[in-house]
């Protein structure tokens, strides 16, 4: 019996400890089942160290992940979306923004900033899955276009880190319109020969496919992230076939030359250093050629 009431008390001295930790203090991996605190989870970027599943990534996180000693500057902070249609679904949409800007602390699905990525300039717009979905209304169209017009009058290179299930259906076809709109900020852009690199992560649906997230110089990808525009389920539907295994996740995508790269997100950082460092290289030489040209012209 006294054997018995010694191991008792050792599982309610477990149990105990167990209940001190912090509410949601750990994350089961849905891909091999295994379990993390969410101290071990961050140190490795969010991506499962089992099995390599990426969990989701916030704005924020990203842009400590990748700029230089996390240190960034925010810009458009001011910029809040309003409801010009009055739309109203299971909600009003004011209601619905106020609710997303209250728990993301977010004015939008966007952030955009500058700062150095391996001591080299750049202009970077980061979607947020946590605000509505990641959604694009006029807001994000807007934040994404003075991203891409700063790189362009700065001269330094354009991220952009797509999480998005696409265009905003509480603001209509204002949320359309910045398909266009930030695809003609991209075309001036593309004329100063700097690199954009668009990194789609999981989910990259709807407008945002089919708009900047897809114009990249160079399409980089999270592996396992689901990319295309209607959903597989809609497309399963339509055409009354069943899909082919993996359709629409980054791997079916390389495969069919849709992105250039899958790269793991703890080796992110190091690979938009490599490459932007290739592209300026390749654009100063161009440059130094062209003067060369133009000289011997004269």
């Amino acid at each position: 019996m006294a054997w018995f009431r010694r191991k008792k008390a050792g599982i309610l001295t477990d149990a105990k400890e167990r209940k001190e930790a912090p509410d949601n203090y750990w994350t089961k991996c849905p891909e091999c089942g295994k379990i993390f605190s969410k101290r071990e989870l961050e140190e490795h970027a969010k991506v499962c160290p089992s099995c390599g599943y990426h969990f989701r990534m916030n704005s924020l996180e990203y842009l400590h992940l990748l700029m230089d000693d996390g240190i960034f500057t925010l810009h458009d902070t001011y910029l809040y979306a309003t409801d010009p249609l009055e739309f109203v679904d299971t909600k009003p949409y004011k209601q619905r923004l106020k609710e997303a800007q209250e728990k993301t602390g977010m004015n939008d699905a966007v952030r955009s900033a500058t700062g150095t990525i391996g001591g080299i300039p750049v202009s970077i717009a980061v979607m947020d899955f946590s605000f509505i979905g990641g959604s694009m209304g006029s807001v994000v169209g807007e934040m994404i276009s003075r991203a891409i017009k700063r790189a362009t009058e700065k001269r330094t290179p354009l991220i952009i880190i797509a999480q998005s299930g696409g265009a905003r259906m509480q603001e209509g076809a204002f949320s359309l319109m910045q398909m266009a709109k930030t695809s003609a900020h991209l075309t001036r852009f593309a004329e100063t020969g700097l690199p954009y690199i668009s990194l789609l992560t999981h989910p990259t649906t709807g407008g945002v496919t089919a708009s900047f997230a897809m114009l990249g110089d160079f399409h980089l990808a999270e592996p396992g992230a689901l990319i295309g525009f209607a959903g597989p389920r809609v497309i399963r539907e339509t055409i009354g076939h069943d899909l082919p295994p993996g359709f629409q996740r980054s791997e079916f995508l390389l495969e069919k030359g849709f992105v250039d790269h899958i790269v793991p997100r703890t080796q992110l950082r190091e690979a938009l250093i490599h490459l932007m460092r290739l592209c300026l290289n390749s654009r100063r030489k161009a440059v130094h050629a062209q003067q060369q040209r133009s000289a011997e012209a004269t």
